[in-house]
């Protein structure tokens, strides 16, 4: 079930916010706004998570709290993939959590890092060990369980043109695309939460991931629910058989993705052209799919 809900992925990356098209974050911050008045109004008292911080910039969280929309949320969240994308070590993990929750006096997960096994899985191992030791007590979100299908292209900007940092996306599981596990797997513990993201309509994956995560005790898990998908035909039972499959676990909702038809610019990373759009899909996940009570608790 829906534990708590992270509004979109990444907004100061440009593979998934235009902020060309939104220059100082003016539209997501009222997006983030009016979502979460929305989710309160509509009863939701679970934790609500801004975006992803990729990269881990303190600026970005300024001109946020400059629009209002800082005090609006209850969580803010980072990505970081010091092994593999980052300009720092992968060392710096805990100051840089530690300078966020001084500066802005919230709590802090990582709601996605990993290490990819594109150049050596022997890496890949070693650094899941090191994060756990660094990371242990922080909430964490692993990405992924499972590689990406080579067969699909990978979410991100420039595609193809990134060269090796484009093919290293889709090595970063603790399996392989077709459920065999790499060596990352024998250093795992459910200490971590997984994030793992599924394609509209792959029951299969949905099936191999279900299974792998309840094999391997995982008990946090980050998926996403698209904004963008829902305009497609079929989606609410779809949404149904996700959220099914998934409801063993406690899941970090991420919603996100502009349908191309309601976008500034006709394309998932571009600002609608009504924020309202979004803060009633929000809405209406939430009264469909999120628990209907729980005490926002103690949170780092």
């Amino acid at each position: 079930m829906i534990t708590s809900f992270k509004i979109w992925n990444e907004p100061n990356n440009l593979s998934h916010w235009d902020f060309l098209i939104d220059p100082g974050w003016l539209v997501y911050a009222e997006m983030v706004k009016q979502t979460c008045a929305g989710l309160r109004t509509a009863g939701c008292e679970l934790p609500i998570v801004l975006g992803g911080l990729s990269p881990i910039d303190r600026g970005f969280v300024h001109r946020i709290a400059e629009h209002g929309a800082l005090d609006a949320v209850d969580v803010l969240a980072v990505h970081g993939f010091p092994l593999d994308w980052n300009l720092w070590p992968l060392e710096e993990w805990p100051a840089r959590l530690d300078a966020l929750r001084s500066e802005f006096d919230k709590p802090v997960w990582i709601t996605e890092t990993g290490v990819s096994s594109f150049a050596s899985e022997t890496t890949a191992a070693r650094g899941l060990r090191r994060s756990r030791e660094l990371l242990r007590g922080e909430k964490v979100y692993w990405y992924t369980l499972l590689d990406l299908d080579p067969g699909i292209e990978a979410t991100t900007r420039h595609k193809q043109a990134e060269g090796s940092a484009y093919f290293r996306h889709f090595h970063f599981g603790l399996l392989r695309a077709d459920g065999t596990p790499k060596k990352s797997l024998d250093e795992w513990s459910p200490e971590f939460g997984i994030c793992q993201w599924f394609h509209f309509g792959d029951e299969r994956t949905l099936e191999t991931a279900v299974r792998w995560m309840e094999r391997l005790e995982v008990r946090e898990l980050r998926t996403g629910l698209s904004w963008a998908d829902s305009h497609i035909p079929g989606a609410e039972a779809w949404f149904d058989t996700l959220m099914s499959a998934l409801e063993p676990f406690n899941v970090c909702a991420t919603l996100c993705f502009t349908p191309p038809s309601r976008g500034i610019r006709p394309d998932h990373t571009s600002p609608p052209v009504d924020v309202g759009e979004f803060a009633y899909f929000a809405q209406t996940i939430a009264e469909r799919y999120a628990a209907p009570h729980l005490v926002l608790g103690e949170q780092r």
